[in-house]
């Protein structure tokens, strides 16, 4: 079977929402149309690309092995699609915007996806401010900041809208440092903090004695002391530098963490580039949702 010469992007964008939505009905009410509408796409989609995407059963649907190939594609074609539209129709969207985020999150998953708004709109200027949840909602309150990403607890009171969710994990320089200290030796960031807090309730639900054994705001120092074998740390999975070693908690004894979670605040009165940024990281965010 010959294979189309291009791809409608309204039929991927079908497909993409009811992955993400969980559904047709779902999706449906994303998009704005009819659920037979969104079938039919679907439908269609499948068709020109000659594979099944999606097995459905009366409670869900779930992604065939094709259709995970597919959808990688799907969201990298829509965004592109956006950033182009974008672009055309607000050539001249400018102005300053001021975003928050903590350091770790601000130099792993972020970068790409400022780039990213940054070509589709290269008149909006970026400030953005790298420090500890608690520094950003203080200048966030304070006036200093249209936008903050910070770290909470799962529907915590800090409210916002949630864009990040990753599970964490104990990281040591060796296996050594947890297998042979009582008590064990944490390197940590200052009150208060989500990873702090998750580490010691964890410990103490366990009965497993700790010590503070080092305390930075700076991720780079905290870094450098599990290096140095001060103690051993939380961090979010996909954030663990390759020089460190991620533990197994089973094996070792420590405790199962919490996800972390992200969410995203935005100051009550924000400029048409503020808005454009809050409403362009929560969609690109949550597809690297866990």
């Amino acid at each position: 079977m010959a294979l189309p010469a291009h791809i409608d992007p309204e039929l991927l964008r079908a497909f993409v929402a009811v992955v993400e939505c969980g559904g047709f009905s779902q999706a449906a009410e994303r998009l704005l149309r009819g659920q037979s509408a969104v079938s039919l796409q679907i439908k269609r989609l499948e068709e020109r690309l000659g594979v099944r995407l999606l097995d459905r059963n009366p409670r869900r649907v779930v992604l065939t092995s094709e259709g995970e190939l597919i959808l990688d594609h799907a969201r990298r074609i829509l965004s592109l699609n956006d950033e182009l539209v974008a672009r055309l129709r607000e050539p001249e969207l400018s102005g300053l915007v001021r975003l928050g985020a903590p350091e770790d999150f601000a130099t792993s998953h972020l970068p790409n996806v400022l780039a990213r708004f940054s070509r589709s709109h290269p008149r909006v200027a970026l400030e953005v401010t790298c420090e500890l949840t608690l520094e950003l909602l203080e200048r966030f309150h304070a006036g200093g900041l249209d936008l903050a990403l910070v770290k909470r607890e799962p529907m915590g009171h800090l409210g916002g809208v949630r864009v990040w969710r990753e599970p964490l994990v104990w990281v040591a320089a060796s296996r050594a440092v947890a297998e042979s200290a009582d008590p064990l030796p944490l390197v940590v960031s200052p009150r208060p903090c989500v990873y702090r807090k998750r580490a010691t309730d964890a410990l103490d639900s366990e009965g497993r004695a700790w010590r503070i054994a080092y305390t930075c705001g700076s991720l780079t120092g905290n870094h450098a002391a599990v290096r140095a074998g001060l103690g051993l740390t939380v961090l979010p999975k996909a954030m663990v530098p390759t020089n460190l070693t991620v533990l197994n908690d089973e094996m070792i004894g420590l405790p199962v963490l919490a996800d972390t979670e992200i969410a995203l605040i935005a100051a009550p009165q924000l400029s048409a580039p503020a808005e454009r940024l809050r409403d362009y990281i929560i969609r690109e965010l949550e597809h690297g949702t866990q």
